[in-house]
């Protein structure tokens, strides 16, 4: 696998005039989370590491190469993104939505093969959204149009997973599936970068955090060196009491 890295980064977030290089590799089996309160720069991040935007300093670099200068299908080959908001501008079905993750590889013009429809389909089981295969995604709910748009990126099947705000939409079994997914993901040697607002999701499944502040500010490392209370609360500026469930701390806001 070729390691995401970002050297030197400093992201563009319009009206802010500083902010923090980043440095900082994604690797091979890791899960991380990006926790930050609205307006931090997470999905302009996550839009960064993509090559969909420009730094305002630094690089992203993938495999030791500049994103900025290998070809887009490459790119898409090892990165699969998952936006925290679709618009379907044309009419398609969910099947035909999930078979999009295979156009990677294939050559221009070349038509899906059996194997790449049994891909997609098998994507789609995984994410409990095979029965709606002939429904026009447009007709879906929140929640079944993120599901869709993960399965996309499972169908994909990418070295690094960039997702903006994953649990979007979910109700609570399907966000603890997704997770779960996402895990196993990072079990089977690929990298999992992703924006979270829960942050109690974060502390149960990420293994890595980035902690970006609304000043620019950053910090990151190991999940165990980041959920420090005083930092999460600096944050959210909000009062947290600690609990621990399952084996993982659970923070809950406190009232005033």
């Amino acid at each position: 696998m070729n390691p995401l890295n970002a050297h030197n980064l400093v992201i563009d977030v319009p009206g802010r005039t500083g902010g923090q290089a980043m440095d900082f590799t994604v690797g091979e089996g890791q899960v991380w989370g990006v926790l930050g309160p609205n307006g931090a720069g997470k999905t302009t991040l996550l839009h960064t590491l993509a090559g969909l935007r420009q730094a305002r300093s630094g690089e992203v670099r993938l495999g030791g190469t500049a994103l900025s200068d290998m070809k887009r299908r490459l790119v898409s080959q090892q990165l699969g993104l998952v936006f925290q908001e679709r618009h379907d501008e044309f009419p398609a079905t969910v099947l035909e939505t999930a078979l999009i993750g295979r156009h990677p590889w294939l050559s221009p013009w070349q038509m899906e093969s059996g194997e790449d429809l049994a891909i997609a389909e098998q994507a789609l089981k995984q994410l409990d959204v095979a029965h709606l295969s002939d429904r026009l995604v447009s007709t879906l709910s929140g929640g079944e149009r993120q599901r869709v748009a993960i399965a996309t990126v499972l169908a994909q099947n990418p070295a690094t997973w960039l997702l903006d705000e994953p649990s979007n939409h979910l109700d609570l079994h399907h966000q603890v599936a997704v997770m779960e997914l996402l895990k196993a993901q990072a079990g089977a040697g690929r990298a999992i970068f992703m924006c979270l607002h829960d942050l109690n999701l974060a502390a149960r499944w990420c293994d890595h955090l980035l902690l970006l502040f609304p000043n620019g500010e950053a910090c990151w490392g190991p999940a165990e060196t980041m959920l420090v209370p005083s930092a999460l609360e600096r944050l959210y500026n909000q009062k947290l009491v600690t609990v621990e469930a399952d084996g993982a701390p659970v923070f809950v806001p406190v009232k005033g």
